[in-house]
């Protein structure tokens, strides 16, 4: 998936601007308050709030900040109740796409996301018809200029699964469950992470071996990407580094 996750760390660098960053953080803490109210306020004891703690400390989001998002979560401030769900379908080419969102209003979203499938050559499919073709991981990212030997022998003796050299980073694939364990040994080690997180990697993948279709699913990919209740969106899509060289450039 090469090429799927080099365009996210494309992404990623691009969304340094205040703008992007402050719809990163409104997105981040919606997801700390929702963990924190289906699992209690105790990172310690709530592995999905320590993952999602930990994912707003690398946005950089003050402490006090994720606080009070943890709080709002517990009802000891009080805040909006949002839903956890998870829409499903189809990129141009029968790219398999998983949309993850948090709303207030599940009729609203649902309707705005089936919106932007239709308006960018996708289409919305039933929950589990594409949900079977991707597997629950954590992921870390970490700087390139890590010694390898070094990130190998830290991440794979604290149970890490795989590591893959995205050209200017390495992605660490762990079990859902070790994504707290490898970050730890990492940080205790003194190497650096650029993000940790729970991912839906895919099993196969589907190139794109053209810049029309790359730009087909990439344009539906950034849409939903763009909507303020959609925290995560996963694709089955591999794009080779020439076509995604030609795709950047314009």
């Amino acid at each position: 998936m090469s090429g799927h996750s080099k365009w996210a760390t494309i992404k990623h660098k691009k969304a340094a601007n205040d703008k992007a960053r402050g719809k990163l953080f409104a997105k981040v803490l919606r997801q700390v308050e929702v963990a924190a109210r289906e699992g209690g306020g105790d990172p310690d004891t709530n592995p999905t709030l320590r993952t999602m703690f930990q994912k707003a400390r690398d946005a950089s989001i003050p402490i006090d900040t994720i606080e009070r998002a943890v709080k709002r979560g517990t009802g000891e401030l009080e805040g909006v109740t949002y839903e956890q769900i998870t829409y499903e379908g189809y990129a141009p080419g029968a790219v398999a796409v998983m949309v993850e969102v948090l709303t207030d209003n599940r009729n609203r979203t649902g309707a705005e996301v089936r919106n932007i499938f239709s308006k960018n050559g996708g289409s919305t499919s039933e929950p589990g018809a594409v949900a079977w073709q991707f597997d629950r991981k954590g992921q870390v990212v970490v700087p390139r200029s890590v010694d390898e030997e070094e990130l190998m022998l830290t991440a794979l003796d604290a149970g890490a699964e795989d590591i893959v050299d995205d050209g200017d980073s390495w992605r660490v694939t762990t079990a859902a469950t070790d994504l707290h364990a490898v970050r730890t040994a990492l940080d205790e080690a003194g190497i650096p992470v650029d993000s940790s997180d729970l991912v839906m990697v895919p099993q196969a993948t589907i190139a794109l071996d053209t810049a029309e279709a790359a730009r087909k699913v990439l344009r539906l990919i950034d849409a939903l990407d763009d909507h303020d209740d959609v925290q995560a969106v996963h694709a089955n899509f591999d794009i080779p580094d020439t076509i995604l060289e030609t795709v950047e450039a314009g």
